[in-house]
């Protein structure tokens, strides 16, 4: 065989290994006031940080060879409804965590997106509804028989009526707002007048019901779970602070979560979680994958747990569609995992599409 042969072969054969990545038309819905400019290199450090996450995606679909388009909402589902007629997308990718201001309408969006027939990434509207409600999600566990805190909620405008069995300390969460909101060092709550003062503020500045669990001194690990029927539970992460005072509680606050110069500060970060006691990653794998299951979640979502000092693990909540900008923790864990960012997102539009 000739060299020309040879190397005609061998380019057919590594088509076959490779096959061409049809060209897809991809609507990305995001908020408004995160759709990124045209160039972000001008943008500062923290204002980059808000809308990472929307520029890392279109990004990576631009990249893999797709034709992204942004699409700003904020209050009207109108725009939307027009452009999926007008320019006819193969697929919505869904970076939307709310609607008017209220993070449960997020789950009307993806409703809406069903009834126009178009499909999208992420998670359908039964599983926004069943994570996004934590103490919902928390029945929904204990039914199936895997430990979460001990737990009770307060709704807006109702007083606190501590059950007996619910020991100090505590820590009070918004009931369905995710990404740490409202979460403070002050959320952990040691007596009767300081619960009832954090639940005031979370029903008037939140404007949220509050959910009061029992406070789990451990550590803090995500493990994120991609698929539809058949799933993979990534490696798990844990957040490390290094700035921890002695006697400090390790708690996921909102300045930890989202503020740069906070994470500087205290040496903020998600790494692999390491050292973990016998079995405990085995279980990570196979319950992250019961709860994923059992709240009918799809595409991908990260579930949280609290490791407690005596080695027990207890479920605290699922996040459907979390942050997905490159380098954050599902980006980091699909990367151990020998996932590439861009293959990361290309996998999620396939989710998408055999949905």
């Amino acid at each position: 065989m000739t060299d020309e042969k040879k190397s005609a072969g061998a380019g057919r054969a590594e088509r076959r290994r490779k096959p061409r990545r049809k060209k897809l038309r991809v609507l990305v819905l995001m908020h408004e006031d995160l759709v990124p400019p045209e160039d972000v290199s001008e943008l500062s450090e923290s204002e980059f940080h808000r809308i990472k996450t929307e520029s890392d995606v279109l990004d990576a679909l631009r990249k893999l060879g797709h034709e992204a388009r942004p699409l700003g909402v904020r209050d009207a589902v109108l725009p939307i409804r027009h452009a999926v007629e007008e320019w006819e997308p193969d697929i919505v990718f869904n970076l939307l965590d709310e609607f008017q201001g209220e993070a449960i309408y997020d789950q009307h969006v993806v409703a809406f997106l069903e009834l126009l027939r178009v499909p999208y990434t992420g998670n359908n509207p039964r599983g926004l509804v069943l994570a996004r409600d934590k103490a919902l999600s928390k029945k929904v566990a204990m039914y199936h028989r895997i430990t979460v805190p001990r737990f009770f909620t307060v709704r807006r405008n109702r007083r606190v009526r501590r059950p007996k069995r619910m020991e100090f300390p505590l820590i009070v969460k918004s009931l369905v707002e995710e990404a740490s909101m409202g979460i403070s060092k002050a959320s952990i709550v040691r007596d009767e007048d300081a619960l009832a003062t954090r639940v005031e503020f979370m029903h008037e500045r939140i404007g949220t019901d509050a959910i009061v669990e029992e406070f789990i001194p451990g550590r803090e690990i995500y493990v994120g779970v991609l698929g539809n029927d058949r799933l993979i539970a990534l490696p798990p992460r844990e957040l490390i602070v290094d700035g921890l005072e002695p006697g400090q509680d390790l708690i996921a606050t909102e300045s930890l979560k989202h503020n740069v110069e906070y994470q500087k500060k205290h040496g903020v970060r998600i790494r692999g979680a390491r050292k973990l006691p016998d079995g405990v990653a085995a279980s990570l794998e196979r319950v992250s994958k019961r709860i994923y299951r059992m709240l009918s979640l799809e595409g991908y979502a990260r579930i949280d747990y609290r490791l407690a000092d005596d080695g027990k693990l207890y479920f605290l909540e699922a996040n459907p569609n979390p942050e997905l900008a490159n380098y954050e923790e599902l980006a980091h864990a699909a990367a151990k995992a020998g996932i590439s960012y861009e293959n990361l997102i290309q996998r999620i539009l396939s989710l998408g599409l055999r949905r």
